[in-house]
């Protein structure tokens, strides 16, 4: 893509200027050429018309020469053709406006792209320089980038919080609309996870820090988005690829209107070499060359803005095509935060006793809650805070096993435990389940809990439940989404039918996919794909990355999701809602609808304009006119995207 129509320039601010000044000088030059011609200085207003020439052309030229020294060709190249050629037949005047005119066209694209620049240096600038070290009680004012792991960190009322971390003391009430764009501050306390950039309110908290300052989720979201500004959609690609080609047939098609009229049709040279020249301005694909950038970019920022981060063009045009949605259960359509609801034991005589605390209970408890300690599934450390909650203490498990998606088995205090789903437990303990725990297994099926199997030495002793409510407000993000073209919801999750089609009828998905192993998820991914068309995945943890990668869509949620996740993902949700999610969706749709427009009216004026100036019905300077407005119209109609408004 030329120069003129980047949309990355490596220092905005900087170009914006130069390219200003040089503007303003071209058109006094002008006006001073102009004006001393008419006076009877025709040597001196030449001089000026020269001065205009090299004040509007020099950074084109700078452009061209450096495309040229790699063998390319742009319309910068098509620009200084038409300007030198209208000088050589004596049209210095509108040759110093064509040059005039590109030049404030292209300081105007560089100061509207620099908007968009300017949007994330402002999110760099919520990172404080300095932050509150706590050292042996002492608190001491320390740069941010000494911060390591560990550290504890204190945040005073109404500063910025430094690094991320986790809450050790204090609470408070803390601002993150700028990572995830949702308006309402969120509480928090001893253990809540705490992000840089975000804002304190009125209380005072230590921080433990989990990650230094370059790692940390607001330098990820500036990562993402400049990564995301060098990336393309697919037209834009073949746009850039065909533009030098392109170029080079515009100017051969300029030398065949000038020797086609003056050898062949009895032109004066002069005539048809001014039509030529105007030729190769109203043929100049810039506009359409700068329409789907200006579009991208616009949309990247405002994403960002509103905590929903694009990884590229690419995921942003491919998030329009979405038609139907699957989402992993635990963590994203629920809390991800199960408690312990019921532990049905089974009795010496048979029956089946249920309690809220018995000293046979707690027993049980405490072997179970020791072997699932070091097990980092969600069941676990529902099980392990359970037991913290009553005040047993836990024993170190050996010989520990973790079966993805069947449970976990260990030795506690020389007692073999296995905890998991029904049917590993029977194989495990090679026998049938007791009738009294499968009717308690379904009564907590009915409830809408997750209930497994417990055996010890090879004897099923017990079933328990764990309850995972569904987030706040996900029913309403899910109805927003159908409401942005989403015809087809799913879930996926690993938990048993019964329990995931509680919590679907809940909330209003359309099909369940249940009792999944990881790899499993990537085939559900592809069958719904060939039902319902372009499929986008949401989820947030290690074994959700498969399917995010398998998606035409993959869709990670939470600041503080795992790095796989963020990793493998096109589009990152930084907050906890799947509100972003529909934001996303609308501004995609709408970005496609502008890209189209934009290239519609691009190509249209082109076409319009060479006809126009192949039949000499415009001159030079109304092609410039016509050719430059064209151009900042589809600029400024991209540029509509960065509205700081959720995109309706």
């Amino acid at each position: 893509m030329s120069a003129c129509c980047d949309p990355n320039p490596k220092d905005p601010e900087s170009s914006w200027r130069i390219g200003a000044a040089s503007t303003l000088v071209c058109g006094a030059s002008i006006l001073a050429g102009w004006a001393l011609e008419a006076s009877g200085f025709p040597l001196l207003g030449l001089a000026g018309f020269i001065a205009a020439y090299g004040a509007g052309g020099w950074s084109a030229s700078v452009r061209t020469f450096a495309a040229i020294r790699k063998a390319e060709v742009d319309v910068d190249l098509l620009m200084l053709i038409a300007a030198a050629g209208a000088a050589t037949v004596g049209h210095w005047i509108e040759g110093a406006a064509l040059l005039f005119l590109f030049s404030l066209g292209t300081s105007l694209e560089t100061y509207a792209f620099g908007r968009t620049r300017r949007s994330i240096q402002a999110l760099m600038e919520l990172r404080p320089e300095t932050a509150t070290l706590v050292r042996t009680g002492d608190a001491i004012s320390v740069a941010l980038d000494s911060l390591v792991p560990d550290d504890l960190v204190r945040v005073r009322p109404g500063e910025r919080i430094p690094v991320d971390g986790n809450v050790e003391d204090g609470s408070s009430r803390i601002d993150e609309s700028t990572l995830t764009g949702e308006p309402m501050p969120v509480s928090k306390g001893p253990g809540s996870a705490v992000f840089a950039g975000t804002l304190n309110g009125t209380g005072s908290l230590d921080i433990r820090v989990t990650r230094t300052a370059d790692d940390s989720a607001l330098s990820r979201v500036i990562q993402m988005v400049e990564d995301a500004r060098e990336t393309k959609a697919p037209t834009q690609s073949w746009i850039e690829a065909v533009e030098g080609r392109y170029a080079v047939g515009v100017i051969l098609a300029a030398v065949v209107a000038v020797l086609v009229p003056w050898l062949l049709l009895g032109w004066s040279f002069d005539a048809a070499f001014y039509r030529a020249m105007t030729l190769l301005v109203v043929a100049s694909p810039c506009a359409l060359v700068i329409s789907i950038p200006a579009t991208i970019v616009s949309a990247v920022s405002n994403g960002a803005r509103h905590g929903v981060l694009f990884k590229g063009g690419a995921h942003l045009d491919a998030l329009a095509e979405v038609r139907a949605m699957a989402f992993d259960k635990t963590g994203t359509l629920t809390v991800g935060r199960p408690v312990l609801s019921r532990i049905a034991l089974r009795s010496p005589v048979g029956g089946c006793v249920s309690t809220t605390v018995g000293a046979d209970e707690n027993a049980a408890l405490r072997l179970i809650a020791s072997a699932e300690s070091r097990s980092e599934h969600p069941l676990a450390a529902a099980l392990v805070k359970a037991a913290e909650e009553r005040g047993l203490t836990l024993s170190q498990p050996t010989a520990f096993q973790s079966v993805p998606g069947r449970g976990v088995s260990a030795t506690v205090d020389d007692v073999s435990v296995d905890i998991g789903r029904r049917s590993w437990i029977v194989e495990r303990a090679g026998a049938p389940i007791p009738d009294d725990l499968l009717s308690a297994f379904d009564e907590m099926h009915v409830a809408g809990a997750t209930p497994v199997f417990v055996a010890f030495d090879g004897e099923v002793v017990a079933a328990l439940s764990v309850a995972d409510r569904p987030r706040e407000r996900v029913a309403e993000a899910l109805r927003e989404i159908r409401a942005a073209g989403v015809s087809h919801l799913a879930m996926l999750t690993g938990d048993d039918e019964s329990t995931a089609q509680v919590i679907a009828a809940e909330l209003g998905i359309d099909h369940v996919y249940a009792e999944l192993l990881p790899e499993a998820k990537t085939q559900v991914i592809e069958r719904i794909r060939r039902e319902h068309g372009s499929t986008a995945m949401v989820g947030d943890g290690v074994n959700d990355a498969p399917a995010l990668a398998t998606a035409d869509v993959g869709i990670a949620l939470g600041a503080a999701g795992s790095d796989v996740a963020l990793e493998t993902a096109d589009l990152v949700v930084m907050g906890e809602e799947l509100g972003g999610i529909a934001h996303a969706l609308r501004l995609s749709r709408r970005a496609r609808v502008i890209v189209r427009q934009n290239l519609v009216f691009s190509v249209s004026v082109m076409v319009v304009l060479v006809a126009l100036a192949l039949t000499g019905t415009i001159g030079l300077t109304a092609g410039v006119i016509g050719h430059e407005g064209s151009t900042v119209i589809v600029v400024f109609n991209g540029l509509r995207l960065l509205s700081d408004g959720r995109t309706r």
